[in-house]
């Protein structure tokens, strides 16, 4: 794809205007985003071969396109989830400011909800994120995922049954999510047993990804002192110094952990009530290529 021809082509123009909401739709499926980016690619390579003067509506036709693609890998993805060593988590994605702006679209790619997610089926997931994110009609829906109407009805009804189920129980505010992690950031830095208590609850589950390649811990660490003494003593032993930096990902407040000036991971959160109930830490450096070099981005 050339940018330097998308004032003169039709095909590339709309494709530019789409693109943000196309990956957003892609990661949101996939919970990748270099599947997404690949997804992306393909999209594009379909694209091109249409012919644009037959197109009613170029995003309804992009976004089957899309989710066609997304379902295609999504089943392709989840054999390679069924090997993966430890737990599973979405690879992590810095987000600009006006994402954590927007309440919805910030649930939407937090890490809390994408992992609800993928307790779906694939056709659930997909009608989910059309329907329940961004509002696409029925019929738009059923010709993506190649079921009629009433069908995708149903399944939009049972998806959002399940989700809502499993979601956090109230979404906070910006304010308050940087308040709750500011002090987890104080007490971690300074060994604050107690003030790491405090803003955990106490059936807090720290879920670590690894991916095999980086030492995490396999099973998820429940409860606030079971967690609270992982990280004091994670901290405690290693001998690298560690740097913690604020920074937006998925939407929400989270961490870029470096240890002696290169990037460890990132930590993001799930929070109600001003209490901090998980904490999700990407290690596996296949998930973090993307987070040190890639300017943050605009999901719509």
């Amino acid at each position: 794809m050339n940018d330097d021809h998308a004032t003169t082509d039709p095909a590339t123009e709309s494709f530019v205007a789409h693109r943000n909401l196309l990956f957003t739709v892609a990661y949101e499926m996939l919970g990748s985003a270099a599947d997404a980016e690949d997804v992306l690619q393909d999209t594009w390579l379909r694209w091109v071969g249409v012919d644009q003067e037959k197109v009613q509506d170029q995003r309804a036709y992009l976004v089957r396109i899309t989710t066609r693609q997304s379902l295609n890998r999504l089943r392709a993805l989840s054999r390679r989830k069924e090997a993966y060593v430890g737990p599973w988590l979405p690879e992590p994605v810095l987000t600009a400011p006006d994402v954590a702006e927007d309440v919805e679209l910030a649930e939407s790619v937090s890490m809390a909800l994408m992992l609800v997610l993928e307790t779906l089926s694939p056709t659930e997931r997909a009608v989910f994120v059309l329907r329940g994110v961004f509002a696409v009609d029925y019929d738009e829906i059923a010709a993506a995922v190649e079921k009629t109407p009433t069908a995708v009805r149903q399944i939009a009804h049972r998806a959002r049954r399940h989700v809502d189920a499993r979601r956090p129980r109230a979404a906070v505010s910006a304010s308050v999510s940087r308040a709750a992690v500011d002090s987890f950031r104080r007490a971690l830095e300074t060994g604050d047993l107690q003030g790491l208590l405090d803003v955990l609850a106490p059936d807090v589950v720290l879920l670590g990804d690894g991916g095999g390649i980086k030492q995490a811990a396999r099973r998820p660490i429940v409860g606030a002192d079971k967690v609270a003494r992982y990280l004091v003593g994670g901290t405690n032993k290693n001998t690298a110094t560690i740097t913690i930096s604020p920074t937006l990902a998925n939407g929400n407040p989270a961490f870029l952990l470096r240890l002696d000036g290169v990037i460890d991971g990132v930590v993001a959160f799930r929070i109600e009530d001003a209490h901090i109930t998980g904490l999700y830490y990407v290690r596996n450096p296949e998930k973090l290529t993307r987070v040190d070099s890639e300017t943050p981005l605009t999901l719509r």
